[in-house]
């Protein structure tokens, strides 16, 4: 019998009660952007090494045929492998979407990237089921919701002492969009949790490498795998969430969870809404962004050629220079989490794109000069203003002697407060998904996801997506 008062008895309620048309209109609208989004940066990621990597293994290990991997040649397999491979597609790129904070104690990074866990896994289980499109919607969303409000609630030590919670916690975020489309009892869904917090894992010594993405890949399968398992009457302990040997507590480093953070707070608002989702204009570290924005800025306000450029100084809090922790890069990996490369790529390119993240711009002579000239500065007053928001400011010592500073934008683009227009969204999606299918198949599943709650069959939208018909 399970415990009503508990914090995994409300994600229980909540996840048994959530209906696509409870939803605000905003969340259904941003779910899709987020969907775009998402798929885009899984269709060009699944063209990076490590996707081809996965790619071979699950072809030779799984014989069975369920649900599509997506990419130039895309294939079919088991529904968790499936989840798997095009999870750690989705965060190849560094490019898939990031939570916001809701306070300043809850470092702006150490949330998640919520859609690809959730929206892999809604795919991988709902095509075998000829799942409709407005079901597969509802079971992201549901599944967003809860990894974001979890992510909100554990104490930020789970972050700041090395779990990355895109791996842990977007484990969950995949678990319940599949428990929504298998239709998981309520005791089942508690079961649920509980095997859940056994097998999420990622932790942060991985960024920069390949095992970056595959946290997210491995949160996406393995939430997939919870929820099969419970389907099929594996147990769990009571309470997966709470003290004293739950999620919240051991995960945390015995730090525990601010309950009012998620008690009654599911779908109140709804985290896609408030405090919003972040839509990447790079394929990097968000925490670069609004850095690589005021970089750009101040190069084509003053015209600034590379040979004008003497001494960068990137100023910034903890918050964005722990996590972004390459002093220089040496591959595009690398280069994802470290300043000197994001600015590097500005001055030189006056952009930073899929043709400026790779090991041979990385490596060339030119970029590595560059970055050489380039300080990472940990700014009192900035750090004194908190880590819910990204702040930093660069300033350019010329070699005529003058200093140019421009402060970065806490509305950065792609954020709420300035989000991504149509056509920026089609923009980018065409951009990562060029990569893999031809121009009007591009226009034809960025229209599809647009009304992704009238298909009938999600098949729809795999096969426009590179799939066959299942």
């Amino acid at each position: 019998m399970r415990q009503q008062r508990t914090v995994t008895g409300e994600v229980v309620d909540f996840v048994e009660g959530a209906r696509l048309g409870a939803f605000p209109a905003e969340a259904l609208a941003i779910a899709k952007r987020c969907v775009i989004d998402g798929l885009g940066v899984m269709l060009a990621g699944s063209t990076q090494e490590v996707g081809h990597i996965l790619r071979a293994q699950v072809a030779e290990s799984d014989v069975r045929s369920q649900a599509t991997v997506f990419g130039t040649s895309p294939l079919r397999t088991g529904a968790s492998s499936a989840a798997l491979v095009n999870g750690t597609s989705g965060h190849a790129l560094d490019w898939d979407d990031t939570q916001l904070a809701t306070s300043a104690d809850r470092i702006f990074g150490l949330l998640t990237h919520p859609t690809v866990p959730p929206l892999v896994a809604a795919l991988a289980v709902g095509e075998p089921r000829h799942a409709s499109g407005s079901q597969v919607l509802e079971a992201f969303l549901t599944g967003f919701e809860v990894e974001c409000k979890i992510a909100e609630a554990i104490h930020p030590n789970h972050y700041k002492k090395g779990f990355h919670s895109s791996g842990t916690i977007g484990t969950f975020g995949a678990m319940v969009a599949s428990a929504k489309l298998l239709g998981l009892s309520p005791d089942a869904l508690a079961h649920a949790l509980a095997i859940t917090s056994s097998m999420a894992s990622g932790i942060r010594v991985n960024f920069g490498t390949m095992t970056k993405p595959l946290h997210v890949g491995r949160a996406a399968q393995n939430g997939v795998i919870a929820a099969e398992l419970a389907q099929r009457g594996l147990t769990g302990g009571h309470d997966g969430l709470e003290p004293p040997w739950g999620f919240f507590q051991v995960f945390s480093h015995g730090e525990g969870f601010d309950a009012d953070r998620i008690a009654g707070k599911l779908g109140n608002p709804h985290t896609i809404v408030w405090p919003g989702v972040s839509i990447k204009p790079y394929p990097c570290g968000v925490l670069g962004h609004p850095t690589m924005d005021a970089m750009r800025r101040l190069v084509l306000t003053h015209d600034l050629a590379p040979e004008q450029v003497g001494r960068i100084r990137v100023r910034a809090g903890s918050n964005i220079l722990n996590p972004l922790r390459y002093p220089i890069a040496h591959n595009e990996l690398e280069a994802k989490f470290c300043p000197a490369f994001m600015v590097s790529a500005i001055v030189l390119r006056r952009k930073a794109g899929i043709h400026e993240f790779n090991d041979a711009f990385v490596q060339s002579a030119p970029v590595q000069a560059m970055m050489a000239r380039v300080d990472r500065v940990l700014d009192p007053e900035i750090e004194a203003k908190g880590w819910e928001k990204i702040r930093s400011t660069v300033e350019v010592d010329t070699t005529d002697g003058r200093t140019l500073v421009e402060h970065a934008d806490e509305r950065y683009r792609g954020g709420p407060d300035l989000p991504f227009t149509r056509d920026e969204l089609f923009e980018k999606f065409s951009d990562c998904a060029s990569l893999v299918l031809p121009p009007e198949a591009v226009t034809h599943a960025f229209e599809l996801v647009e009304r992704l709650e009238t298909l009938d069959d999600i098949g729809e939208l795999v096969t426009a997506l590179g799939g066959t018909k299942n």
